[in-house]
C-alpha cells in the first residue's frame, strides 16, 4: 500500500512540474512579446478578422500609446482616452460612454499587446513554421469564472515576439480569428486622437453609461 501511495505521489508531482514547465516557458515568451511592444511609445497595426461560420473577412486597424488606443473595426470606433472609452456606432450615430476598465479579460485587438497574464492560465501549445518562419503558440484561458471567453490562442514570430495573429474562442465554442497584416511601431500621434469628439459628429446620440 505504501509503495502505491509513493508511486501516486511520484506521478503527481510529474504532471504538476510538467505543467509548470509549460506554464514557464509559456510565461517567458508572452513577457518577451509584451516588453517588446512596452518598449514603444506608440504602434498602429491593421489586421483581418473573422468568425467561425462567416464567409465575410473584415478590416480593422488599431493605434496605441501607453493605456490609450483608437480602435476601428466594422462599423465601430472606440477612443480610449485613458480614463473612459467611447463607442462610436455608425450605423446608428451613436456613441456610448463607459468607465475604462482595464482588468476584463477578453483579449480584444486593443489588449492582446498589454493584457496582465496574471488574470488566465496558460500553455505552451507547439512551435509552427510558416513561410520560412518559425512560430510559437500560447493557449491562454480566463482565470475568472463566468467570462464571455473560454480560450485565447495566440501565434508569435519565434524571432522577435511579435503577434502574428490570435484565436479568441467564446463560451459556445464559436471563434473570431484575427491576422495582423501590417505593423507600425511609434507612429506620431497626439492625445487628442484618443479622444470622442462629438463635434465631428453632427446628431450623435450620447449615451453615458458611467
Amino acid at each position: 500500500m505504501k509503495n502505491k501511495i509513493l508511486f501516486l505521489a511520484i506521478c503527481l508531482l510529474i504532471n504538476v512540474f510538467g505543467a509548470f514547465s509549460q506554464d514557464t516557458k509559456a510565461g517567458a515568451i508572452i513577457d518577451a512579446m509584451q516588453q517588446k511592444y512596452k518598449s514603444m511609445k506608440t504602434f498602429g497595426a491593421s489586421f483581418t478578422y473573422g468568425t467561425d461560420g462567416s464567409a465575410q473577412t473584415l478590416q480593422g486597424n488599431i493605434t496605441v500609446k501607453g493605456t490609450k488606443y483608437r480602435l476601428k473595426t466594422g462599423g465601430q470606433e472606440i477612443y480610449n482616452n485613458g480614463k473612459e472609452v467611447s463607442t462610436y456606432i455608425k450605423e446608428t450615430n451613436e456613441v456610448n460612454i463607459s468607465d475604462y476598465e482595464p482588468s476584463e479579460s477578453d483579449l480584444n485587438p486593443a489588449k492582446v499587446y498589454t493584457f496582465d497574464k496574471k488574470g488566465f492560465r496558460y500553455v505552451f501549445v507547439q512551435e509552427v513554421k510558416e513561410g520560412g518562419e518559425s512560430y510559437e503558440v500560447i493557449e491562454m484561458s480566463p482565470e475568472k469564472k463566468g467570462t464571455q471567453v473560454s480560450k485565447v490562442k495566440i501565434k508569435l514570430n519565434k524571432k522577435d515576439k511579435s503577434v502574428k495573429s490570435w484565436v479568441i474562442t467564446d463560451k459556445n465554442g464559436k471563434r473570431q480569428t484575427f491576422k495582423v497584416n501590417k505593423f507600425t511601431p511609434n507612429v506620431s500621434v497626439d492625445d487628442k486622437y484618443f479622444v470622442f469628439d462629438k463635434s465631428k459628429y453632427p446628431g450623435v446620440e450620447v449615451n453615458d453609461l458611467r
